[in-house]
């Protein structure tokens, strides 16, 4: 069975996979403070809940945008499990064209969507991954990656609200019951959720003018499904994309593709 390891700057997202599919998924907090043995023995309490144990883990995919943490998780892999883990890096054979002037600036992340999105949709895409920042890719329909937008994501915005002013407080990133807000909270939370929904479809419009061409929307990332709702461009959103991609990597790597 297959781990795939997402390392992000809030959160770590793992998967089991067996074949293509996946059989187990887990989220945890990032936490550069933690050791490998520490990390190692948090995965092997997580595969016990499946009932499977290290000895069922027969290859390993890590990305990460931690350099940090990084290095921990290809400790913790190879002592815990056996392995070396695959490094995801623009240096993989990714499916695409990464048309970019220095393809190591790109967040490994952002690489295994594109090539996961284009592999499934093989159309002009745009994937919005909400995590700790909003981040947009662009990849025209003949598998070119050309590029993107960066902004704060929903959390950040919602935390400067609350450590840069006097008096609003902290919120929960949840859909508010109107627009216009009867108290400080909702008032928040329609300024956050609703306006990202807003910022989302500028940035997706201005994207493809550029592009010239419309293309397939989609999302992913721990706070999709809250804003896609909201949103009159997003058209699907795929929750595990970033562990679907990295499953379709290793197995190209390895020639299974």
């Amino acid at each position: 069975m297959l781990l795939a390891v997402d390392v992000g700057n809030s959160n770590i997202v793992c998967g089991l996979f067996e074949g293509r599919t996946l059989r187990g998924h887990w989220r945890l907090a990032t936490d550069p403070s933690k050791t490998a043995d520490e990390y190692g023995l948090i995965f092997l309490g997580l595969l016990s809940t499946a009932r499977l144990g290290a000895g069922d883990v027969t290859g390993a995919i890590l990305s990460s945008v931690v350099p940090s943490v990084t290095r921990t998780f290809e400790q913790m892999i190879e002592t815990f499990f056996g392995h070396l883990p695959l490094i995801v890096s623009a240096d993989l054979d990714l499916g695409i064209t990464v048309v970019y002037p220095n393809p190591a600036e790109i967040g490994s992340d952002r690489l295994v969507n594109a090539a996961a999105a284009y592999a499934h949709y093989r159309t002009g895409l745009i994937i919005i991954d909400f995590g700790t920042a909003t981040t947009f890719c662009a990849v025209t329909a003949d598998g070119r990656y050309v590029g993107g937008a960066i902004a704060p994501g929903l959390g950040i915005a919602a935390e400067a609200l609350f450590s840069r002013t006097a008096k609003l407080p902290k919120i929960d990133l949840t859909r508010p019951k109107t627009v216009i807000g009867t108290d400080t909270i909702g008032s928040m939370q329609s300024g956050v959720i609703f306006g990202y929904a807003g910022l989302v479809d500028e940035l997706v419009a201005r994207m493809q003018a550029e592009l010239g061409q419309k293309t397939k929307v989609i999302a992913t990332g721990g706070l999709a499904s809250l804003v896609a709702p909201e949103s009159r461009t997003i058209q699907e959103v795929r929750p595990y994309l970033t562990l679907e991609g990295l499953e379709l990597l290793y197995r190209r790597t390895r020639g299974e593709d």
